[in-house]
């Protein structure tokens, strides 16, 4: 058995509270990873293509505000 298998087995056979924790967990890990990779991607300039798209719509009057 894989221990994907293993794991998947073991949170299905889990009380629901303990459930509702690992959920929680999960949740806010995979939170903090995004929040990681996002700032590393802005740090690396990936994301600076998003800045010249809104500059640009902003100079050209097509900025619309939300």
């Amino acid at each position: 058995m894989q221990i994907a298998e293993q794991i998947q087995s073991q949170i299905e056979a889990l009380p629901r509270q303990e459930y509702i924790r690992l959920a929680r967990w999960f949740y806010e890990r995979d939170e903090e990873v995004w929040d990681r990779e996002i700032e590393n991607d802005a740090e690396s300039g990936r994301l600076d293509f998003l800045m010249e798209e809104a500059m640009e719509e902003k100079n050209t009057g097509k900025l619309q505000d939300l």
